[in-house]
């Protein structure tokens, strides 16, 4: 069975930094695409990042400069280094492996 936990969300001031974390349980970790995805109140989940087993990443273009995705494969754990946050950042941010397994979500505040 495989489950996602995230961590590392909470509230900060608009120009901090947050480090999420996703431990992922099971084991697909090594062979899975993963990524992270953001939700706002009313919206969809919007793709934010992903990360190949590889190493390989891609962006969506407002997270391109200032978010960074990668991997710990020993740990199975998914990192997302946010910096200069907005307030327009705000959501809860998920964690996916592969194209069927989400996390339950963690939710990060940006203050202005």
């Amino acid at each position: 069975q495989v489950q996602l936990r995230e961590s590392g969300g909470g509230t900060v001031q608009a120009g901090g930094s947050l480090r999420l974390s996703c431990v992922v349980y099971g084991d697909l970790f090594g062979v899975n695409v993963a990524s992270w995805y953001r939700q706002v109140p009313g919206g969809e989940r919007d793709f934010l990042a992903m990360i190949t087993p590889g190493g390989n990443t891609k962006y969506e273009d407002s997270a391109k400069d200032r978010f960074t995705i990668s991997r710990d494969n020993a740990r199975k754990t998914l990192y997302l280094e946010m910096k200069n946050l907005r307030v327009e950042d705000s959501g809860i941010y998920y964690c996916k492996m592969g194209v069927t397994y989400w996390g339950q979500g963690t939710q990060v505040t940006v203050s202005s």
